[in-house]
């Protein structure tokens, strides 16, 4: 989601003053400490000057996370004065990069300015005023707020498939055989999201199998999920919030602007996030569509009738992003084990462990079957003649030989068939279990204790 100047620019010369003025007059002490950093985006130059004296002398660390931000939104001259700024009071010199100030403030000792919250609020909110409504003093914040970067979009301006048109498996003439899919089969339900389009809606929602779904691609992240959006009974309307933290979309819901960490499946800012809310994950399969359309002939595809004007084509969308191991945003922390877009299998299991597991899909390529523990599950990952990985419960069953295809021969000499909700011999069944590929580093962003298997 790269973000885009112009857009910037028009944005805040059309957005109103009056709603700023408005919120400084209701004299709460942090909307107005928020104010004098948000009124130097429209100051005219001549009174820029004198405002970031006073600033100057007033100085103290939390400050640093909102004139970055400001910087990272700002036409060059004004741009320039706010480096100028930081570049005296923190003694570095690192340019107009706000990724490179936000890794080094990152490094330093955690502080925040009492005015932040209400600082992104404002800020953010004269680009869409949708965004006001996600940060503010009163809104509970379970991650750092500095590390929730804009990815350079209004609310929903990635577009979300919402209950998309399908085609069936032989009206899909648009798709070769080796173009990625990701696959999903829920009560008898086969369906096909083909890479090429979700790269650029990056979330759509759904109902599979009589079962409300949203799955989420953060492309950044090279990640797609699966979530049932009824918790307890609540269903809840997911949309692209267009902000990101550690590099990996938020999702908000749309009745309480709360933001959600989109491989948490949790709300982390907002009302919801002082409650006990984890999304359901749901399995799916990273392959081909080749072998998708072999294994499920009947399976539905998305069809390029999405109702928006976009080049679909395999591999257009982030090409540049996909074809090296840089990052668009920073993040606060990595790990070189791997390279950053290195793909792992990802598991979490957190009915079963707290602990969560990547394995190197490089790893996987030449094993069939590998067998692994997470707390007090155990699990085995089969992979497919195409690279494609499906994971299952073992209980107290060992597989000696899969055909990669759909048979499997444990120690006792049965058979067993694979199919993609279950492991079946005779009576006996073992469940599918949700992982999903993804980029080492956003993984590990997202759970930096993570066990890693190469």
């Amino acid at each position: 989601m790269p973000i885009k100047t112009l857009l910037i620019s028009v944005l805040l010369l059309l957005s109103p003053i009056t709603s700023f003025v408005a919120s400084a007059d209701d004299h709460d002490p942090a909307e107005e400490a928020a104010g004098k950093f948000v009124i130097l985006m429209f100051m005219p130059p001549d009174q820029l000057e004198d405002s970031l004296r006073e600033i100057s002398e007033t100085w103290e660390p939390g400050f640093t996370p909102m004139m970055i931000e400001l910087m990272s939104v700002s036409q060059a001259e004004r741009a320039y004065a706010f480096l100028d700024l930081l570049q005296k009071k923190t003694g570095q010199n690192l340019g107009l990069d706000p990724n490179q100030w936000f890794s080094w403030w990152w490094q330093q000792e955690q502080v925040q300015a009492f005015s932040y919250a209400d600082f992104k609020s404002e800020l953010y909110g004269f680009i869409d005023k949708k965004f006001r409504g996600y940060f503010g003093s009163e809104r509970v914040s379970r991650i750092r707020l500095d590390e929730v970067r804009w990815g350079g979009v209004v609310q929903d301006g990635i577009p979300p498939l919402r209950q998309p048109k399908m085609l069936s498996a032989d009206k899909a003439s648009y798709l070769d055989d080796d173009n990625i899919v990701f696959g999903i089969e829920i009560n008898g339900d086969a369906r096909a999201y083909p890479k090429r389009i979700l790269a650029w809606h990056e979330m759509f929602v759904d109902e599979i199998g009589g079962i409300d779904f949203v799955g989420v691609y953060c492309t950044l992240c090279g990640a797609v999920i699966l979530y049932k959006t009824n918790h307890n009974g609540i269903q809840h309307d997911l949309g692209t919030s267009g902000f990101l933290y550690r590099s990996n979309k938020l999702m908000y819901d749309k009745a309480t602007q709360s933001l959600w960490n989109t491989t948490w499946g949790e709300p982390v800012i907002g009302p919801l996030a002082e409650q006990d809310i984890r999304l359901e994950r749901s399995f799916l399969v990273t392959t081909t569509w080749g072998e998708w359309k072999r294994r499920h002939p009947e399976s539905k595809v998305l069809s390029l009738d999405t109702g928006y004007s976009r080049d679909y084509g395999e591999n257009v969308a982030y090409q540049q992003y996909f074809a090296t191991d840089e990052l668009m945003f920073s993040i606060s922390t990595s790990d070189d084990r791997l390279k950053n877009k290195d793909e792992i299998l990802a598991l979490t299991f957190p009915n079963h462990s707290k602990a969560t597991m990547a394995i190197s899909a490089s790893f996987l390529q030449d094993k069939p079957i590998y067998v692994d523990r997470l707390g007090t599950l155990d699990f085995v990952v089969l992979t497919d003649t195409s690279g494609a990985n499906r994971v299952y419960e073992t209980k107290d069953h060992t597989f000696t030989s899969y055909d990669q295809d759909v048979t499997l021969i444990d120690n006792a000499g049965r058979q067993w068939k694979l199919s993609e909700d279950k492991l079946q011999s005779g009576d006996l069944e073992l469940a599918r279990l949700p992982a999903h590929r993804a980029f080492w580093f956003g993984w590990h962003a997202a759970f930096p204790d993570t066990r890693l298997i190469r």
